[in-house]
């Protein structure tokens, strides 16, 4: 009987789609996540659930649509929330770490978790036998502090105190548990989600300004967009590491790594052709890098314009594993497989998205794209138009009106959007680029 497949999903932070030289990237800033594509399967129309973190998550641990959890409607999750009751992933509802988990994997996270806090949430009540990391949405790379200045680093249940460049102390743990598990012999679920390049922008150079700062995040603004691909690279260099480990155990030919980011880029970031940024449902907000390498199952050097999503890696892997999906839980995702060892045999789905912040909303299906913002309404056909300039909502009455119905019969299903829910002050600034009302 062939051994079981071991899992590991990068998650990078607030990526843009074109920072990746695979991607058309600006430097050579990524060369073993430009190798792993070469190795792999890159995705041209890869996307995140949202377009800011923590619902993301929600979406990426389930596989379901992050609109079916009340936490998913705060943008995003914050200092906040900590001590409400209704604000996190539920610790009774079945993620991809815990039914793997029942099966008998092992499984880890190492990084980000920005589903809710403790007591009542957190990472090893919702399927993770380990846990090493911070549980809010960023924190400062060298004093490991939240923006409200609170300490916020984990192994396990229990806060520690380390000395370190955050995606260094990730990388670090990450290896030590794929070492671990090569000596039990044990099948793996790793999530490596690290928090670069999110801000604060910082490099492994700043340890200097970062100390003496009372606890609070430094650069607040600044930055430059030499800072940011500085960030990337040390992460690029930990995932070689991880490939290191996975090598030296033996365990690199039957382990399916992905690598994704939970949504679209920020100030920094590249997202060309794209336009749009995080927060914002136009292509640069959510269309994001989406890689897969399994050296004993995917041949080397696919590229694939399936339509893909966060949420579709809990059915994909599960069945990768023969792991039976949750009868009262069933996924809003796909099972990817099939394209991942053929490129071309995509299938046709829709995908749809929404936001409180300006009122977004957006659907794909095939090249069409509608999106509706501030009561304004478009529709792109990206397969023309991948900037999304023209708007050809008077030129396709009727495509625009199946599209819109069809969202809203989609909207119908979820829950609203609660009147209580809260876009994060911190958001509420950022620049989002209007599409063009013409064409």
């Amino acid at each position: 009987m062939a051994a079981r497949p071991n899992f590991v999903f990068i998650l990078a932070d607030d990526f843009g789609y074109a920072d990746l030289g695979c991607y058309g990237g600006r430097s050579p800033c990524s060369p073993v996540l430009d190798r792993m594509a070469r190795e792999g399967v890159r995705f041209t129309d890869g996307y995140a659930n949202s377009a800011l973190c923590s619902p993301s998550r929600f979406a990426l641990i389930t596989g379901r649509y992050q609109y079916r959890f009340r936490g998913a409607a705060e943008e995003p999750l914050t200092e906040r929330t900590r001590d409400r009751l209704d604000v996190g992933l539920p610790a009774e509802h079945p993620t991809l770490p815990s039914l793997l988990r029942a099966a008998g994997y092992a499984t880890a996270l190492c990084g980000k978790w920005h589903l809710g806090y403790p007591p009542r949430f957190g990472p090893r009540k919702s399927g993770y036998d380990e846990f090493f990391g911070s549980l809010s949405g960023a924190v400062d790379y060298f004093t490991h502090c939240n923006p409200a200045g609170r300490h916020d680093l984990y192994d396990g249940d229990r806060e520690v105190a380390c000395t370190g460049y955050l995606t260094d102390l990730i990388t670090a743990r990450a290896c030590d548990f794929v070492r671990r598990m090569g000596e039990r012999k044990a099948p793996f679920f790793l999530s490596v989600h690290y928090t670069a390049p999110h801000w604060p922008w910082e490099t492994r150079d700043d340890a200097a300004v970062s100390a003496g700062i009372h606890g609070r995040i430094q650069h607040t603004d600044g930055g430059s967009v030499a800072l940011y691909q500085t960030m990337i690279r040390h992460m690029d260099e930990g995932i070689g590491l991880l490939f290191d480990a996975l090598e030296r155990t033996g365990a690199n030919a039957n382990t399916l790594v992905v690598f994704t980011s939970d949504n679209g880029g920020e100030r920094f970031s590249d997202t060309w052709p794209l336009v749009g940024t995080k927060m914002d449902l136009l292509e640069g907000g959510i269309r994001v890098p989406m890689i897969a390498r399994w050296p004993g199952r995917i041949p080397p050097g696919g590229v694939t314009d399936q339509v893909a999503i966060l949420m579709d890696w809990l059915p994909t892997m599960l069945a990768a594993a023969d792991v039976p999906g949750s009868p009262t839980h069933p996924p809003d995702g796909r099972d990817v497989a099939p394209v991942l060892v053929n490129p071309a045999a995509t299938f046709r789905r829709d995908l749809f998205w929404r936001l409180k912040f300006r009122d977004q909303r957006a659907m794909r299906s095939g090249t069409w794209k509608y999106l509706a913002l501030q009561g304004d309404e478009f529709l792109f056909d990206l397969a023309r138009d991948p900037r999304e300039r023209a708007n050809r909502a008077r030129a396709e009455p009727g495509a625009l009106a199946e599209m819109k119905q069809r969202f809203e019969t989609w909207e119908a299903t979820m829950p609203p959007i609660p009147a209580d829910a809260v876009v994060s002050h911190a958001y509420t600034r950022a620049e989002v680029a209007a599409p063009s009302s013409s064409g």
